[in-house]
Parts: structure tokens; C-alpha cells; sequence
């Protein structure tokens, strides 16, 4: 069955324990084994797999014992930052390219005192 918002709790729960229980037995473990790798009890097991409430914290065990902990990352990813803080974290980009000053500069080596154009009106 598909969890979709249509469902009520009672049912996303059940969908959810039923997941669990195919997950856990293509494992080849069972409740009490599984109880015991993740750190709760078997009454635990037996209430998730029944799609009753359990606490958030044992399902987080129970998921990280079965190796499926990573998959509440892909349910609720990290938002990612607004426009206006990806603006703020990138600094001051800029926009255009400006020519130079004073036109193009003609590569003739270092710059000395007494050279360029105002040399020759000084004397």
C-alpha cells in the first residue's frame, strides 16, 4: 500500500510495521534479535511491526540496527538555504567585467621614474 495523506495514522502506522517486519525477516533476523542489536525491548519490536506508537527513539534504533537509518534523510532532507542567505554566503559576486583605465597598457616592461608622457614636457 502506498502512504499517502489520504490514510489515516492508524493506517500509515500498520503500512510502517508491516514494512519493518519484511524488512527485518529479509534480514533473516528475528524480533528477539533484533530487539537486542537496537537496543530495545521485544514488546517494542512486536508494537512497532503491529503499527502501534512506539517512541521516536526506538524506532531511530531499530532503524540504524537494520541499516535503514539513512532513509529519514531522504524523507526530510535538509532545506536548503533561502535565496537571499545563498546571496549572503556567496559574498559579492560580480556581474560584469569593466575595462581597464587609461585604455589598453602597452607591455614594455617596469616603469621607471622619467618615462611616459609627462617626461618630455619636464625638460
Amino acid at each position: 500500500m502506498k502512504i499517502e495523506a489520504s490514510l489515516n495514522d492508524k493506517a500509515v502506522l500498520e503500512e510502517l510495521g508491516e514494512r519493518l517486519a519484511q524488512t527485518r525477516l529479509e534480514r533473516n533476523l528475528s524480533q528477539e534479535r533484533l530487539a537486542t542489536e537496537a537496543g530495545v525491548s521485544k514488546a517494542t519490536i512486536e508494537r512497532l511491526e503491529a503499527g502501534e506508537p512506539v517512541k521516536s527513539t526506538s524506532l531511530i534504533r531499530v532503524l540504524r540496527s537494520l541499516g535503514r537509518l539513512e532513509a529519514l534523510d531522504h524523507l526530510l532532507p535538509e532545506p536548503l538555504p533561502s535565496p537571499i542567505e545563498r546571496i549572503r554566503l556567496q559574498g559579492r559576486r560580480r556581474q560584469r567585467a569593466r575595462s581597464p583605465r587609461g585604455g589598453p597598457r602597452e607591455e614594455k616592461g617596469p616603469w621607471r621614474w622619467g618615462e611616459g608622457p609627462t617626461a618630455d614636457r619636464a625638460g
